[in-house]
This record gives C-alpha cells, sequence and structure tokens, in this order.
C-alpha cells in the first residue's frame, strides 16, 4: 500500500493582494481612532502594495489609501489645535 500526500497549496499573490486591501482598509478605519500615527502609515503601505500586486479589490485598496491619508491629516489637525506633539479627547 503506497501513501500518498497532498501538495502543499500556495497561496496565490492576487489573494495576497486582496488581503492587503482589506487589512489596509481597517486599520486606515481604526487609525482615525486610535494610533493614528502608527496606523495610517501601515495603511498607506498596504494599499499601496496591494494596488501594485493588481488586486480585485481595488476599490477596498483606495479606500485604505483615503482613510490612512486622512489619519495622518487628523493627528496634524488635532497636533496643531493642541500645540503639542500628540492629542487626546
Amino acid at each position: 500500500m503506497e501513501l500518498t500526500t497532498a501538495a502543499p497549496r500556495r497561496r496565490s499573490a492576487t489573494r495576497d493582494a486582496d488581503g492587503m486591501a482589506v487589512a489596509s482598509f481597517i486599520l486606515g478605519l481604526v487609525g482615525l481612532l486610535a494610533l493614528n500615527v502608527v496606523l495610517g502609515p501601515v495603511s498607506i503601505i498596504l494599499a499601496a502594495t496591494a494596488l501594485l500586486k493588481g488586486t480585485t479589490r481595488r476599490g477596498r485598496a483606495f479606500l485604505g489609501l483615503g482613510l490612512g491619508v486622512a489619519d495622518l491629516v487628523v493627528l496634524v489637525a488635532f497636533m496643531s489645535a493642541d500645540n503639542t506633539l500628540s492629542w487626546s479627547f
């Protein structure tokens, strides 16, 4: 009796890019409320990488890109209003 094993399944680049697009959107959305100095740039990088890899979720990637930029704009607005390097409610 010969035992055979299935070959390991490889993840496709498109599937990885789709995951990056969704992660970019979620991190950009969360970044509006907390840790926007970290999550904003991460969201921008993930969205740009997903778009370069050819994601099928281009709208989600563009939303993540916009939310990442919005995170940084919100941070700058609150920093200039408080005249500090951080902001709080």
